[in-house]
């Protein structure tokens, strides 16, 4: 088998991927495939018939009276985009294609950068908060008592404020609670806040959704949506029947099952249909935003496990519009891995700072 030279002078096989009896069967059936090509065209016939000219044309003899050289035209070319605007040829009515921008950020993990030394004596409190939600984290499914921060002096919140950061996802419930999601998946921080704005409440737990999120959703929510059909506003047409869809969803949804979704983006819904929807859900005591990928904002209306999910790109437009019947919506909750990532992640940051 011949051989080349690869780096540092070694010998390698010419042919790497076949043995040499392949390399030879293959070469031979290359050539027979050529011969009969080139038969099967020497025999064909034009489908117009037979070109006598062609040959003729072929052959030309040059004019002796022409003393220009025949130099060929150089040959120009444009660039076209693969894909968006510019990709397809101009319309007749000069019309122009547009679409929606997709949202142009993703929020990602960065480690938290702390300026405090967890191992001064002051900061003791902290240091003992950090190693409790090591350990919430590490028994995660088990349940686990919310971390009280609230006695934390002004060192010790700061060094909390700077471990946790803020993550992707918050949430504002009606009675003054506001939650945000720290920069560890999973590790939610709820702050209770007077008149004035001064902290009352602030504690951490663990959990795929914050417990007061769950609790306070619906607590004063409709079972059922309530609608006059026989005396519809003008211009509603397609709302009715997605009414019917979402009660026969609300009495058979239990605790645990999978959402239902409604897209009401790919749907012919009217202005006046969205505004009855909106007026016969009525709005819960729960707002929530989640900011991983563009904006996704979610309200809890007045209707029991009815959850309207709106998307907005980079540019604050509607490019996604849903009704959901869920517990709470999926894009707002942290999941199993999320978690066991958030205590890989906090044990790392525990090696840099104690």
């Amino acid at each position: 088998m011949p051989l080349v030279f690869g780096g540092l002078r070694i010998a390698l096989p010419k042919t790497f991927a076949k043995s040499e009896k392949r390399r030879i069967k293959a070469e031979s059936g290359c050539r027979f495939f050529w011969v009969l090509f080139f038969g099967q065209a020497k025999n064909s016939t034009s489908a117009v018939g037979p070109r006598p000219d062609f040959r003729q044309a072929a052959i030309a003899k040059p004019n002796p009276n022409n003393l220009t050289p025949n130099i060929p035209k150089p040959m120009t070319s444009i660039t076209l985009p693969i894909f968006g605007q510019g990709s397809q040829p101009a319309e007749e009515d000069g019309a122009e294609l547009e679409y929606l921008t997709m949202p142009e950020e993703m929020a990602t993990y960065r480690m938290p950068q702390i300026s405090l030394d967890l191992n001064a004596a002051d900061l003791a409190a902290a240091k003992a908060v950090a190693l409790q939600l090591e350990k919430d984290l590490a028994a995660y499914p088990d349940a686990s008592s919310p971390i009280d921060l609230s006695s934390l002096d002004t060192n010790n919140r700061k060094f909390i404020d700077e471990l946790l950061g803020e993550g992707e996802v918050g949430a504002i419930c009606g009675d003054g609670l506001q939650i945000q999601e720290s920069v560890l998946a999973g590790v939610w921080r709820s702050q209770r806040l007077d008149e004035e704005k001064q902290i009352i409440q602030d504690k951490l737990e663990v959990g795929i959704i914050p417990q007061a999120i769950s609790a306070s959703a619906f607590e004063d929510a409709k079972p059922a949506i309530v609608a006059d059909m026989s005396a519809l506003p003008a211009g509603v047409m397609n709302a009715p029947p997605l009414i019917a869809e979402l009660n026969a969803k609300i009495a058979s949804h239990n605790s645990g099952d999978e959402a239902h979704v409604i897209n009401l983006s790919l749907l012919p819904q009217t202005e006046q249909d969205l505004a009855f929807l909106e007026q016969s859900l009525g709005r819960g005591g729960v707002t929530i935003l989640s900011r991983g990928y563009g904006n996704c904002r979610i309200t809890a209306t007045g209707t029991r496990n009815v959850w309207w999910v709106q998307y907005f790109n980079s540019q604050d437009t509607l490019i996604l519009n849903t009704l959901e019947v869920s517990d709470v919506p999926g894009v707002a909750c942290a999941s199993a891995e999320d978690i066991a990532d958030s205590l890989e992640r906090l044990q790392e940051i525990l090696k840099v700072y104690l």
